[in-house]
């Protein structure tokens, strides 16, 4: 049998009779697969692929974040196998937890020693690690070099509790990040392959989108001032509606189009969530690269909104429900940043400049010389009207009125 140390420990030789006692063998594998043989690479993409369709359908479930943490969960399963998983909230300005959701995992003292271990001690992959870093997920066989046991963690909590590997996938986006997801194996289990860890960072993104969505929601719906609810019927009609949508409707207006209800924004984006979800595409995959039902938008005032939509439920005739949040500056920034064309490498200084690294820190990040930095600097500066990095930051997160960002608003 190959070494479950090796991260490619899911290429068997071995009779399936023989190793299916020994490990979890992927639904996705078998039927048409010669069980003395290594998978067909083309079966793993299939089931990547058809997982990637489920998670971003499941994005626009407007499902609660018990409900979504179980679902991605099972949806993640079926193309990175694992015995368990933990979702955990967080606050985005500290990364604390603010609640888990766990499915066969821990216990919560294990959770708790875990939370300690992150905050105070040493240990492989921590979370602000791999945010720091702007890596998606880690495994910890990878970054231990197989050695598992060099985990504080592992030692301590995962190997008593009879685990090993773990999968750690961060759910960040551009105002901070809003969860931390851990999948992982059971003891005598091969470790995450390369293949799986590359798969769950490119769903991280997804996942992380459909938790803030189930964070807004249930914000909406328990009365959270800062959050618009509406939900429409399939004609777009408002079955119901909060205080605070009713108000930003307002804000919005419907512009000049005859016989219009709603802003063209509200419609586009439940129009879009139904698209990506709804029965008459649950047959077939979404399109590769289907755009999330998100969109900015100004309201008459010159305020901006981020406007999301969720299906509700499933059936001939689905309720959309769609939240209206005010923008927060990180959200902002990319519209100022395209009103001004910098180019991709301006882009991605700026984004650097916002988290305070010096030019000799962005030039090792981008792999770039100093003066190659500066020059940079010297054109983004151009652009924007600004003449320093403070007025480029204060340019950027604070005056949202500088330019004018879309036509006809």
């Amino acid at each position: 049998m190959s070494d479950p140390a090796r991260p490619d420990a899911y290429c068997f030789v071995r009779p399936a009779c023989e190793i299916a006692e020994l490990i979890h063998i992927p639904d996705f594998w078998g039927q048409a697969v010669d069980r003395y043989k290594v998978p067909i690479v083309g079966n793993v993409m299939a089931a990547h692929a058809r997982a990637r369709d489920e998670i971003l359908k499941l994005v626009h479930r407007g499902l609660p974040v018990p409900e979504f943490s179980r679902a991605v969960g099972d949806a993640l399963g079926r193309a990175v196998p694992a015995e368990g998983t933990c979702l955990m909230t967080t606050d985005p300005a500290t990364m604390l937890p603010t609640a888990e959701f766990v499915e066969n995992g821990l216990p919560a003292a294990g959770l708790l020693r875990l939370v300690e271990i992150e905050a105070r001690e040493p240990d492989f992959n921590k979370w602000a690690q791999l945010a720091h870093a702007g890596r998606a997920t880690g495994s910890l066989s990878e970054a231990t070099a197989g050695d598992l046991d060099r985990s504080l963690r592992q030692r301590e909590i995962r190997r008593p509790g009879g685990f090993a590997d773990e999968l750690r996938v961060v759910l960040a986006g551009s105002t901070g990040m809003w969860g931390q997801l851990t999948v992982f194996r059971e003891a005598g289990r091969p470790h995450f392959s390369s293949a799986e860890v590359e798969f769950a960072s490119s769903v991280a993104g997804l996942i992380a989108d459909g938790l803030r969505r189930g964070m807004l929601l249930g914000g909406a719906q328990t009365g959270d001032d800062d959050v618009g609810l509406l939900v429409l019927d399939p004609d777009d009609g408002v079955r119901m509606s909060n205080g605070t949508a009713d108000r930003l409707l307002d804000e919005l207006g419907t512009g000049s189009r005859e016989g219009a209800r709603l802003p063209l924004v509200i419609s586009s984006v439940a129009r879009q969530a139904r698209s990506l979800c709804g029965p008459e595409t649950s047959a077939a995959p979404a399109p590769a690269g289907a755009r999330p039902a998100r969109a900015r938008a100004r309201t008459r005032a010159g305020r901006w909104l981020i406007v999301r939509g969720s299906l509700l439920n499933d059936g001939p005739e689905p309720q959309v429900a769609v939240m209206l949040e005010a923008t927060r500056p990180a959200e902002m920034a990319p519209l100022m940043v395209d009103a001004y064309g910098f180019t991709d490498s301006e882009r991605r200084v700026t984004e650097l400049v916002a988290q305070g690294l010096s030019t000799k820190q962005i030039a090792a990040r981008l792999h770039v010389s100093s003066y190659t930095v500066q020059d940079h600097l010297k054109s983004i500066f151009a652009k924007s009207g600004t003449g320093s990095r403070g007025d480029l930051i204060a340019r950027l997160f604070l005056d949202h009125y500088a330019v004018s960002l879309t036509s006809g608003t």
